[in-house]
């Protein structure tokens, strides 16, 4: 295994300026600005939650430091239990809108009659 591993010298490749690069195709800068627009709304929504902790903590101390279960607090279970199942959820969320977009975009793409490659790719 040790002797497989090769150096590779990646001055050699050089650097591409962005500028220089073809715009995106339409497809591509669509779904490229639906990661976008999901990730921005499913980070505000997560933070939005995460900073009203703090605000629970200040302005309503007697809800926030309520004994509930096993004698935790209410901050205490909102910033374990339920902030972990919105992260659980945010995920499921993005994964599930990323590969229907991903499923759009395979159904709205020719494949050219000569692409065999194209047409025997599977995306894993």
């Amino acid at each position: 295994m040790a002797a497989e591993y090769q150096d590779y010298d990646y001055v050699e490749a050089g650097t591409v300026d962005f500028k220089d690069l073809p715009p995106l195709d339409p497809q591509i800068e669509k779904n490229m600005r639906g990661e976008l627009t999901t990730g921005l709304v499913l980070a505000f929504i997560y933070f939005g939650f995460i900073f009203t902790i703090p605000v629970l903590n200040w302005y309503f101390p007697e809800i926030a430091f309520k004994p509930i279960w096993g004698g935790m607090s209410l901050t205490w279970f909102l910033t374990t239990f339920v902030t972990m199942a919105m992260a659980f959820i945010i995920a499921l969320v993005h994964t599930v809108l990323y590969e229907r977009r991903l499923k759009q975009v395979e159904n709205t793409t020719p494949v050219k009659e000569d692409d065999d490659d194209a047409r025997n790719a599977t995306i894993s």
